[in-house]
């Protein structure tokens, strides 16, 4: 299963305490994932659909557990186009499943001008609280929410079908502390989305997915402690390849002058430095600087190769 599917398995089986978290946790899984049919008589067919068992029986048992309705569930086989299997709950007036009184309960089902209307967005009145909000963000994500395995890269987004309701869920994740979630249009779709790794761990936290909260945490520690030694690792290579660079000019240099006029011909100070470079071809500025005697400073040492170099250069073949 993926990092996305183990985190829903693990918000499917939190039980609300509080009657308005419930409340508000069915309006968000409802208002992202629902949709709403006219069946006649005035009456209405409310259909959630899911492609997680998990948060299918969730949410069978949320809406038994606070609006006393037995939700009907089917099981189908998925299309061409969407693989596995399809899990549908619906309440239908019909059936006396009380679909009507769940839309306005939920503030989707509105009155205006003495007629009903589908509303857009999210219902203030069910997120007056933080523990409410969070309620409200689980059953969202439950919904329409999906996250990329951390192994491979940090994203979390929720998939809205309007831009007033991506707006609505951004406010809300942003309500909380240090948290910055951005919308962007995908074909019909509105992306609320966070790519930061630290909020994606919050948001984890905030829904109330602990345990996969620990799990993101660790992956994400032994990411940066890899990508640490990489770095570390590719620094030292750096390093080491200027050395031995710098360590073939100083010889090519020295070999110079010793074929064209001998190392004698050098100042005594650079003799020494010359014969500690030839016996020492791999060393470092700071080993062979420690190697002199007396010990020197890393720049006089520098500054006496440097010479070395700038003989050979006068020297004609």
């Amino acid at each position: 299963m993926s990092f996305s599917s183990d985190t829903k398995g693990e918000l499917a089986r939190i039980e609300p305490e509080k009657k308005c978290c419930m409340l508000a946790e069915i309006a968000g899984f409802i208002r992202v994932c629902g949709s709403v049919k006219l069946v006649g008589s005035g009456k209405m067919k409310l259909v959630l659909a899911t492609e997680n068992p998990a948060v299918a029986r969730h949410y069978k048992k949320l809406i038994k557990d606070y609006f006393d309705v037995d939700a009907a569930l089917e099981i189908s086989e998925g299309s061409t186009l969407k693989k596995g299997r399809q899990y549908t709950l619906t309440l239908d007036d019909r059936e006396g499943q009380k679909a009507e009184p769940i839309l306005r309960e939920t503030g989707i089902l509105m009155i205006r001008e003495g007629m009903n209307y589908i509303s857009d967005g999210i219902y203030g009145g069910l997120i007056r609280t933080k523990c409410c909000r969070k309620a409200y963000l689980r059953g969202a994500f439950l919904g329409a929410g999906t996250m990329s395995d951390p192994e491979k890269s940090y994203h979390i987004e929720l998939v809205c079908s309007t831009e007033i309701l991506a707006g609505d869920l951004r406010r809300l994740i942003n309500s909380f502390v240090d948290l910055n979630a951005r919308t962007v249009q995908r074909k019909k779709n509105y992306i609320v989305y966070v790519k930061e790794a630290e909020q994606i761990g919050d948001i984890l936290n905030i829904m109330g997915a602990h345990q996969k909260f620990f799990d993101f945490e660790e992956i994400k520690m032994t990411k940066e402690m890899r990508n640490k030694a990489n770095r570390l690792l590719n620094c030292d290579n750096a390093n080491l390849d200027k050395t031995m660079n710098t360590a073939q000019r100083h010889l090519a240099a020295i070999d110079k002058i010793e074929r064209l006029r001998g190392l004698t011909f050098l100042p005594d100070k650079l003799f020494d430095i010359a014969v500690l470079r030839k016996e020492n071809p791999e060393a470092t500025l700071q080993e062979l600087a420690d190697l002199s005697d007396p010990p020197l400073k890393k720049s006089g040492l520098n500054n006496r190769l440097r010479r070395i170099e700038e003989l050979a250069e006068k020297l004609e073949e």
